[in-house]
């Protein structure tokens, strides 16, 4: 199991449409998580910069980054693009976080 952190950044005053949204996050997203081996997915905010921290559990590095690559996951990215900063293809801007420290 590979435990990857990451950042990510909202567009200012767009925490509460953020949280709405992933609330009610399609199912068929999160089969495809599943499916590509994430597990134990976590989002938190940052309410004063607006930086979102993610935490997930993956099987296999290459297996998770062809989930990028899914009908469902580009579908999702258009989705979010208006709320957050992303690259030209949609996909949110992340910043992979490097461990330093883990404790079972």
């Amino acid at each position: 199991m590979v435990r990857k952190g990451f950042k990510m950044y909202l567009n200012p005053k767009m925490a509460e449409e953020y949280e709405k949204r992933h609330n009610k996050l399609w199912p068929e997203m999160a089969e495809m998580i599943h499916e590509y081996g994430g597990k134990n997915y976590s989002i938190f905010l940052d309410k004063e910069t607006d930086v979102l921290f993610g935490y997930i559990e993956v099987e296999d590095e290459v297996k998770w980054s062809a989930s990028a690559d899914t009908e469902i996951n580009r579908k999702w990215w258009d989705f979010m693009a208006d709320i957050m900063e992303t690259n030209p293809d949609n996909s949110p801007v992340s910043v992979d976080l490097k461990p330093v420290f883990h404790l079972d």
